[in-house]
């Protein structure tokens, strides 16, 4: 609609703005790159226009906040991967008008898991660095998994209550009262961030250390902890194909078992004992 003539050589003020979705700060200007289809898979539609790693952006939210870095994770998920996620359902059951949900949550299944087979070692780096960024691409590609096996079943992807979804579903948070928590935590911290800028920080290293634990953890990496305690520089870390697809087949598993039974635009938050 176009803005209101103005009166008497008057302008109008700009009608405000409609608040953001989710209770954090402003998602950053820059733009995702183009995503890129893995060889010699389908065409994955809408969702290819989304990043495949976590954004610079967020990264550095992470590596400045380690400890809530899941957190910080799902909420930018939501945001980026969301609208992707709904856009490629539309697409889908227009190109697919009798394909079942069912088959359509596999498709995203697949198309997923097998890029997290592929997700190690996505870094190029070597030592701790390398192994901090290949689990943060895992614990993306699985974010993006989630949200569209929940598209794929009627559920709102880009809905607040998804970012609460992933952080159980990934066993960050045992109940969706403890990640809704968290999540607020993490989101006034990134306001406080970008209003004053950084506080005291923690030595390069150890903030990394942290990171990696923590992001491990959330793609479930369980060994993660053992594994990056004993980084040294110089020295890969190399997910195994079999550690990822296997992590992401049982999330997957939990999602769709989730979004099953809460299909729908707002379903109930799931509850984890």
């Amino acid at each position: 609609m176009s803005d209101p003539a103005p009166a008497d050589g008057q302008p109008v003020p700009p009608a405000p703005l409609p608040s953001a979705p989710i209770p954090s700060a402003p998602p950053p200007p820059d733009s995702p790159p183009p995503d890129s289809p893995t060889p010699g898979s389908p065409p994955p539609g809408p969702a290819a226009d989304a990043t495949e790693a976590p954004p610079a952006t967020l990264w550095d939210r992470m590596r400045q906040d380690p400890q809530y870095a899941p957190e910080h994770l799902a909420l930018e998920a939501v945001r980026r991967l969301g609208p992707e996620a709904a856009a490629w359902i539309r697409q889908a059951r227009a190109e697919q008008p009798k394909a079942t949900t069912e088959a359509l949550a596999e498709q995203a299944v697949r198309r997923f898991v097998n890029r997290a087979r592929l997700s190690g070692a996505v870094s190029g780096a070597a030592g701790l660095p390398g192994a901090v960024i290949d689990v943060g691409v895992l614990a993306w590609t699985q974010a993006r998994m989630v949200l569209h096996i929940a598209a794929a079943y009627g559920v709102d992807p880009a809905h607040p209550d998804r970012a609460a979804d992933l952080l159980v579903l990934q066993k960050v948070h045992k109940v969706a009262s403890g990640a809704r928590l968290a999540l607020g935590v993490a989101a006034g911290r990134e306001r406080a961030e970008a209003l004053f800028g950084g506080g005291e920080r923690a030595p390069l290293g150890r903030a990394m250390l942290r990171l990696g634990v923590r992001l491990a953890q959330m793609a479930g990496v369980r060994a993660a902890k053992r594994a990056f305690a004993k980084v040294i520089p110089g020295a890969a870390i190399v997910l195994g194909t079999w550690v990822n697809s296997s992590a992401t087949k049982n999330l997957a598993d939990r999602s769709r078992t989730l979004y099953r039974h809460y299909g729908g635009p707002h379903p109930p938050s799931p509850r984890r004992g």
